[in-house]
C-alpha cells in the first residue's frame, strides 16, 4: 500500500547528506529499525523506488524522517538531497521490517556499531529511547570517515550528555580531529574491547553499515564473546540505501 506523504522539513547533515521529514496523516506508526520505501516520479512518468531506513522516533505522530546522503551519479539520491523541496509529495510504502528492530521494552544492554550512513536506524533507536523514557543502557560505536562526515553531531551530543547511560564513541578512519587520542582507522579488536558493553552483560548488538563493514564488526564481536545470536546485522548501500 502506498502512502503520500508531504515535505515539511528539511536538514543537512553534512555537505552530502540530507534528513526529509514527511507528513503523512495515514501512517500507521513503525518501531525503530524499520524501513520505508520511496518512489520518485518524472514527469515523463518514469520512477523509482529505494529503501530507506527511517530515522525518526516511533512515537512521531504521522510523521516520518528519512537521511539519505548523495551519490554523484546516482538516480535518487541527488534528487532527494538537492532538488525535493518543502510542501513536494513522496509516496512512502511501508513501515517494513520486524527483526532488526529495538522495542522500547526490551531493558538489556544495547551495544549499536554503525558504519557511516548505517547510522540511520541505530538513530531511530536512540531516539526512540529517549521518547519513551526508557532506562536501558546504550552504547554507540559509530565509524565515520571524518568529522565532517558525522550525521546527528549536535543531537548524539545533547543526547549523551543529558544520560550517563548513552555512551557514543567515534572512530575515524581518514582524518580524526586535532588531537583526537586514536589513530585514524578502521575498528578493531581493541576498539571493540574498549568501547562495547562487557559480554558478560549479555548485550543485543545492531550492526549497521557496508557489507564489509558489517562482517568485519560482526566477526569482532564474537571474537570478545558475544554469541552470533544476539547479534543483529543490517547492510547498507553508499546513499544510506538499504540492500
Amino acid at each position: 500500500m502506498w502512502r503520500v506523504g508531504t515535505v515539511v522539513a528539511l536538514h543537512d547533515e553534512t555537505a552530502t547528506a540530507r534528513t526529509i521529514t514527511l507528513e503523512a496523516p495515514d501512517w500507521p506508526g513503525h518501531i525503530a529499525g524499520q524501513h520505508v520505501d520511496v518512489r520518485v516520479t518524472a514527469s515523463d512518468g518514469y520512477s523509482a523506488i529505494r529503501s530507506y531506513s527511517i530515522a525518526s522516533a516511533t512515537n512521531s505522530e504521522g510523521r516520518v524522517e528519512i537521511t539519505v546522503e548523495r551519490l554523484p551519479h546516482g538516480e535518487v539520491s541527488p534528487y532527494l538531497t538537492q532538488v525535493v523541496a518543502v510542501n513536494d509529495r513522496l509516496e512512502l510504502r511501508g513501515p517494513i521490517g520486524g527483526w532488526f528492530v529495538w522495542r522500547t521494552e526490551q531493558t538489556e544492554p544495547i551495544q549499536l556499531v554503525a558504519g557511516g550512513s548505517g547510522i540511520v536506524p541505530l538513530m531511530a533507536m536512540i531516539r526512540s529511547r529517549a521518547s519513551a523514557g526508557s532506562t536501558a543502557p546504550f552504547r554507540l560505536l559509530y565509524s565515520v570517515r571524518d568529522p565532517g562526515a558525522v550525521f546527528y553531531r549536535d543531537e548524539l551530543q545533547a543526547l549523551s550528555d543529558q544520560d550517563p547511560s548513552v555512551i557514543v564513541t567515534y572512530a575515524y578512519t581518514r582524518i580524526a580531529p586535532k588531537n583526537w587520542l586514536r589513530r585514524p582507522g578502521r575498528i578493531d579488536a581493541a576498539l571493540i574491547a574498549n568501547a562495547t558493553w562487557p559480554s558478560s552483560t549479555v548485550p543485543t548488538c545492531y550492526v549497521c553499515g557496508p557489507t564489509s563493514f558489517v562482517e568485519s564488526a560482526t566477526d569482532l564481536l564474537s571474537t570478545v564473546g558475544n554469541g552470533r545470536d544476539t547479534i543483529r546485522t543490517e547492510r547498507f548501500g553508499s546513499a544510506g540505501e538499504r540492500k
